[in-house]
């Protein structure tokens, strides 16, 4: 499970991150309310834990814009302000549940798995399409006609972001940031390959949509 944590303390998150890891989770710690909406916006992460008190754009405002824009992922407010008013203003706004500081890493495990728990028959995410294929995010399929291709977890996550963005240069940090998150250290190979093998997936199905390289700029979905 990859989990996006939008927390601007610095040791809070380092501490908070450590002990997802230990059990399992990957987690891309932002620090800033605007680049988190943005990697939020992207819905290629299973859960996020939103501070509400953030430099740039304030947590509220994020999961506003989170909810407006029809995504559906899992969210917990991790706040210093535990006011049962603002519990509920934040409940309402659209999040699943609201913790508040200081709190134990066993406690916020235990409020993940309860959030999952309910949130195992939400509606599927609806299908990202472009020219003639469609991509079913939540099986990672992409459909053409009457055939269709699983792809592996990463190049799902690749095809999503590149179906996100169509007709756009889009460059190799812009991707490596998006896919990988923020603060990957992926070399320009690593990318090279899985555009390589989405490129033999996706003209194994004769689809009109194709990955342009565009000479020391990026990559761009489009259509042939």
């Amino acid at each position: 499970m990859r989990i996006l944590l939008i927390e601007d303390d610095a040791s809070l998150a380092e501490l908070l991150a450590y002990g997802l890891e230990e059990e399992g989770f990957a987690v891309d710690p932002c620090p800033d309310g605007v680049e988190g909406l943005t990697l939020a916006l992207q819905n290629l992460y299973d859960f996020i834990l939103l501070d509400r008190m953030l430099p740039g754009l304030p947590g509220e405002e994020i999961l506003k814009r989170i909810r407006r824009s029809n995504v559906d992922t899992p969210v917990i407010f991790i706040t210093a302000i535990g006011d049962s008013t603002e519990k509920i203003n934040g409940l309402d706004l659209g999040a699943d549940d609201y913790l508040v500081k200081p709190f134990e890493i066993g406690e916020l495990l235990a409020r993940i798995r309860s959030v999952m728990r309910r949130t195992l028959n939400r509606p599927a995410p609806f299908c990202l399409a472009l020219g003639d294929i469609r991509f079913a995010e939540n099986e990672s399929k992409i459909i053409h006609k009457d055939n269709t291709i699983v792809l592996p977890k990463r190049e799902a996550e690749l095809l999503s972001y590149l179906l996100r963005n169509p007709n756009q240069v889009l460059s190799r940090q812009q991707i490596i940031g998006n896919v990988w998150g923020p603060h990957a250290q992926i070399e320009d190979g690593n990318l090279d390959n899985y555009i390589y093998l989405l490129r033999k997936k996706l003209n194994a199905l004769n689809t009109n949509v194709h990955i342009v390289t565009v000479h020391r700029q990026g990559y761009c979905l489009t259509l042939k």
